[in-house]
């Protein structure tokens, strides 16, 4: 069975701007997912970050249809009440990843969270990693 893992937005935005040299590993980690060796997991909260973020890279049109691309590699997660009052009771610095850490941890099996912001993420109940050094785990047979 596919290991299951929360993305963060910034490495889906790594992946969609070709953001190097972030974008090699998120590449790696799509592409596992495109061919179902990994479970992608995200929260609706990131999808309007990324087109908040691509709009003004690639317009309104071609980020839509990316972000539809992208959903149907990636599981979307919805972030509830609980998940905000949890954000709001949590010591997480940064609000945002807060909430995004409420939404992981509520997904029964996903056992990380993949960000470039391993710093904000250091009172997480689940591992994290950035993109790179969970893509070298895979490379060397760890999930």
């Amino acid at each position: 069975m596919a290991s299951k893992i929360f993305i963060d937005t910034d490495v889906i935005i790594d992946l969609l701007i070709d953001r190097q040299p972030h974008a090699i590993a998120a590449s790696i980690l799509f592409d596992l997912a495109d061919k179902n060796e990994l479970k992608v997991y995200t929260s609706s909260l990131c999808f309007n970050n990324v087109h908040y973020i691509l709009r003004k890279e690639l317009g309104d049109r071609k980020t839509r249809a990316v972000i539809g691309e992208l959903l149907e590699i990636v599981e979307v997660l919805s972030v509830s009440g609980k998940d905000i009052s949890n954000a709001v009771t949590s010591e997480f610095k940064d609000f945002e990843d807060a909430i995004q850490h409420s939404v992981a941890i509520s997904e029964k099996g996903i056992n990380a969270i993949v960000t470039r912001n391993t710093k904000d993420y250091k009172k997480s109940k689940i591992a994290v990693f950035n993109s790179d050094t969970y893509v070298q785990m895979i490379v060397n047979g760890a999930r």
